[in-house]
């Protein structure tokens, strides 16, 4: 198989700068994704007001990540299942997985505009949203949701193009998106002054640009995963395997979403400022979970292509050596949001009710990051591999039970930001020993790969 210019076998090599050779364009990219995101909060904040800020960031962003997040979590079935294909260098499967897959986030994108619109209001109100910031919410949602279907191709072509060991288009793709994003949420909130419904316009607009970007490179690249709009369709073989991976990874985000969701419901119930802080919490620990989604994606793709080669002691190296340079990483980004994130709050909202509820919830998560790296490290691999089912148990019971318990005790007794916010770092370490046990056992080394589709046999390279 030839190989693109940008394309890197992660199945040869040093195992330390492969990894991070790849990793660091999808970081990048993760940090301006993380931009993009916080530049509607800060521009939303300082120009239009705090509630409007509580519209956008509360218990609107929630239903987002919990609709986007299932599916978006879909494109990493088809991201494990291509970087096999790579890997064992089967190149007719790749080009079946690829049409499949964005034929799949085609129907998804479509599905969720129809179902998310006429539903918003019923679920802002379900959530418990203040009433001082329920218009704005019903105006950004909807605005979102009509634009589900640029959202789901992207990530799903991203996701294409990053398996086959190709992260840094994307990363340019997103870096234009991203100014896109800043100019269009300057241009209608400030000199427009369209407010909420400006911010929701200019994210639609950018990543009708980001899918535009990506889509004429499927269309145009020579390599395997090329895409002919008329050969759009789903194969059934490889869509089986994609869904088969996919749909426990979506699972396992909307675990992450709706025990994220039923929190949001009780911070809802602390008031407008609260709800304006928790946004601006997520906006500023943001980075790390951006860099944390990024290195994730990274070592799957990495396991991918060397469990489709074949490589089991090669993908066992690469989770001593992602944990190393991870946890290096994380100790890093702890020490920084420590040491200047009250600062830097000052320089992104003028609410001072806002900046010290803010600073008083980040010091209850920023010190137990770390924690976090084994649970993203070992779901990373595990997803590689296409060991996806127990990871979900482990999640639903680690993440998404202990939350909802600990709402309905913990909470119920201990009414305040503390109460809410402790749940976080321990369910992380609940989690994160459940899985390190799991991985140890090693179940994954009995895995089979991907299974050929009948005809794929010619098309090998």
């Amino acid at each position: 198989m030839e190989h693109g210019e940008n394309r890197y076998d992660l199945t040869e090599g040093a195992i330390w700068k492969k990894l991070l050779l790849f990793f660091w364009p999808i970081a990048v990219g993760t940090l301006f994704q993380q931009l993009y995101n916080t530049v509607d909060a800060v521009v939303v904040g300082k120009f239009v007001g705090t509630q409007a800020l509580a519209a956008v960031g509360g218990s609107a962003a929630q239903v987002v990540s919990l609709f986007i997040g299932f599916f978006v979590a879909l494109t990493g079935g088809a991201g494990a299942v291509i970087a096999q294909l790579f890997g064992a260098s089967r190149r007719t499967a790749i080009s079946q997985a690829a049409h499949s897959a964005v034929t799949f986030s085609v129907l998804i994108g479509i599905a969720v505009t129809a179902v998310g619109i006429p539903l918003t209001p019923v679920m802002l109100h379900w959530m418990g949203t203040p009433a001082d910031t329920m218009a704005d919410s019903v105006i950004y949602l909807r605005i979102y949701f009509a634009g589900t279907i640029f959202v789901m191709v992207y990530n799903m072509g991203a996701s294409i193009l990053r398996a086959s060991g190709d992260s840094r288009r994307p990363l340019y793709y997103l870096i234009a998106s991203c100014a896109c994003n800043i100019v269009l949420d300057l241009t209608f909130v400030i000199g427009l002054k369209m407010g909420v419904m400006g911010v929701a316009l200019a994210t639609v607009l950018s990543q009708i640009l980001s899918v535009s970007l990506i889509m004429v490179q499927l269309c145009r690249t020579e390599e395997a995963y090329h895409i002919s709009l008329r050969e759009l369709r789903i194969h059934r073989v490889i869509m089986a395997q994609m869904l088969k991976i996919g749909i426990p990874a979506g699972l396992q985000a909307s675990m992450y979403n709706f025990s994220n969701l039923i929190i949001q419901v009780a911070v809802n119930s602390l008031g407008t400022v609260v709800v304006a802080a928790w946004t601006m919490t997520s906006k500023v620990d943001g980075v790390y979970w951006a860099l944390s989604s990024a290195l994730g994606t990274a070592v799957m793709s990495f396991v991918g292509q060397n469990f489709g080669a074949g490589k089991t002691d090669r993908i066992r190296r690469s989770i001593r050596v992602s944990m190393g340079l991870f946890m290096a990483f994380t100790f890093v980004m702890e020490g920084i949001l420590l040491l200047i994130g009250r600062f830097g709050l000052g320089l992104l909202i003028d609410d001072t009710r806002v900046i010290a509820r803010t600073w008083e919830i980040m010091t209850y998560f920023v010190p137990y990051y770390f924690v976090w790296t084994f649970i993203e490290v070992i779901s990373g691999m595990l997803r590689g591999v296409g060991d996806a089912i127990i990871p979900v148990a482990i999640t639903g019971v680690g993440i998404c039970a202990m939350r909802l318990a600990w709402i309905a005790t913990v909470f119920r007794k201990f009414h305040t930001v503390r109460g809410i916010s402790l749940c976080y770092p321990i369910s992380w370490l609940i989690t994160a020993i459940a899985m390190t046990i799991y991985y140890a056992r090693g179940r994954w080394m009995r895995l089979a790969p991907v299974p050929a589709e009948r005809g794929e046999c010619a098309g090998k390279a």
